[in-house]
């Protein structure tokens, strides 16, 4: 890792305004004067090392844990009624809207096999902090999977590379955007000129994109069937995490994580240090979890392959954490990124979630 853009990303996540032992607050505005102050004064051209092109689009793995049906949700249900009048195209193109005063923009990946009067699954994919809408298309290889399964993708982009997460990150946090707003703007928009089906909504991101997957478990329960969050924890203090039902989730996190430490601490260090930003363990994320959940049974290894590892806890909604034993900062069975450690090809995060989502529809 090059000392120049560890020193920048530190500089970039520094949070004068959060006392040693205070509570993350909730939303962007909240951080403060300092807390913009040190934004401004991070160099802008942090090299994460996001992928701009897959040097392998055969790559990857396909192997992860079956779910049957998912423990939550998974009774079928009444199908949805069928569409009409919905005449957006297949193919990849660009979504612009304005949401919250904002101009924002997605691209919306249509596969061949879509047909506009049947309810099609829609994913949304978010990038990280300091990415692009377009890389994580690259990073996550979720296009070729919606080819092969014939589910919509989405992948929004964030404000100045970043997403309000709750305490990350960068101008999006610092101002307050409304992200959660912007999905509901986004998902109108969609579904306007789609056929999507209201219970098969879901939502997955990478690293900031995976605070964000979190927030919306907590905040759009009603929209998001289920979550899969990427080198993420919840980015929101246990008590303004308020979901309407039980929500599954499935967390992949690396144990070897600079930006995320598994065990929770300061970006790159670690360890919890005073007056910088301290993200919370990954075990304290799934206990959030858990408790929302109201589980009461020990968790059970349903996947053990190589350096990938798959606990399931069973409640009101399942949560599954697969741990990547000296995983980086990186998208499992995804493109590469060297720069932000090892990426595990013993477990494919991709088709793991969309197995995990299938299983779980809306209830």
């Amino acid at each position: 890792m090059r000392a120049g853009w560890v020193m920048s990303f530190a500089a970039a996540l520094l949070c004068t305004a959060c006392d040693e032992g205070r509570a993350p607050v909730a939303g962007g505005a909240d951080g403060g004067a300092d807390a913009a102050a040190a934004r401004d004064a991070a160099p802008a051209d942090v090299d994460f090392g996001w992928p701009t092109v897959d040097p392998d689009p055969d790559g990857g793995v396909h192997s992860g844990p079956a779910f049957g049906d998912g423990g939550a949700g998974g009774d079928g249900g009444a199908p949805p009624a069928a569409c009409t009048g919905k005449t957006g195209p297949t193919g990849g193109h660009v979504v612009a809207i304005v949401s919250g005063g904002l101009p924002r923009t997605a691209i919306l990946h249509v596969p061949p096999s879509y047909d506009p009067r049947e309810p099609a699954m829609l994913v949304f994919n978010f990038h990280g902090f300091g990415s692009a809408d377009y890389q994580e298309e690259l990073l996550t290889r979720m296009d070729d999977a919606s080819d092969a399964r014939g589910f919509l993708v989405v992948y929004p982009a964030g404000v100045a590379a970043g997403w309000n997460a709750g305490f990350c990150c960068g101008d999006a946090w610092t101002g307050g955007v409304d992200d959660v707003g912007f999905v509901r703007d986004l998902l109108a928009e969609i579904g306007a000129a789609y056929c999507v089906d209201p219970r098969r909504i879901y939502a997955t991101g990478m690293s900031n994109g995976a605070f964000l997957s979190h927030r919306l478990g907590c905040e759009a329960s009603d929209i998001f069937a289920a979550i899969a969050p990427v080198a993420g924890v919840l980015g929101l203090a246990p008590a303004a995490c308020q979901p309407s039902r039980p929500v599954p989730v499935l967390e992949f996190n690396g144990t070897s994580d600079p930006l995320v430490p598994y065990e929770g601490g300061t970006p790159l260090l670690g360890v919890p240090v005073a007056g910088w930003l301290n993200f919370p363990s990954v075990a304290d994320t799934m206990a959030i979890w858990r408790a929302k959940n109201g589980d009461v049974a020990p968790g059970a290894t349903i996947y053990d392959h190589g350096d990938a590892t798959c606990v399931r806890w069973d409640g009101g909604a399942p949560v599954i954490l697969c741990t990547i034993d000296g995983g980086g900062h990186t998208w499992p069975g995804g493109v590469p990124l060297p720069t932000l450690g090892k990426t595990s090809t013993d477990i494919s995060a991709t088709d793991t979630m969309l197995d995990f989502f299938a299983a779980n529809p809306l209830p």
